[in-house]
């Protein structure tokens, strides 16, 4: 191999699973999770603690009702999310972590740094590339 490639297989630790499309593999899951747009903000909301359907609207700007929805529950259906609704007047309904969705969010944050850290690299990554295909 010269200088100029680099080696990027990807280690056969990166592969937990069989062949692509295991269905015993639970990856294709929270792929499916992370790609949604609002599912990460909104874990990232919900870290420090319960949160209130009201705060967790006004805290992810630009999201709307239904959204907000779609995405609770399927937080909530993959055992991430639990919903409390107290009996009041209008009834007061919250959202916490349970610690499956803790064990995911921890996940979640390790790889937000990592694009934190590597987001230089990756920007200059195209720029080379760019560069040489004549963009």
């Amino acid at each position: 191999m010269s200088d100029t490639h680099i080696d990027v297989r990807p280690a056969a630790v990166l592969i937990p699973c069989g062949a692509p499309g295991d269905e015993d593999c639970g990856l294709r899951l929270i792929l499916d999770r992370l790609g949604e747009q609002w599912t990460v903000m909104a874990l990232a909301e919900l870290t420090p603690g319960p949160r209130r359907y009201r705060q967790l609207e006004r805290a992810l700007s630009g999201i709307s009702q239904r959204m907000m929805t779609l995405t609770l529950r399927r937080l909530e259906r993959d055992g991430h999310v639990v919903r409390h609704v107290e009996a009041s007047v209008p009834p007061s309904v919250s959202y916490e972590l349970t610690p499956l969705g803790q064990s995911f969010a921890s996940q979640v944050a390790a790889l937000v740094e990592w694009s934190r850290d590597s987001k230089h690299q990756i920007e200059l990554a195209q720029e080379n590339f760019d560069a040489r295909r004549g963009a």
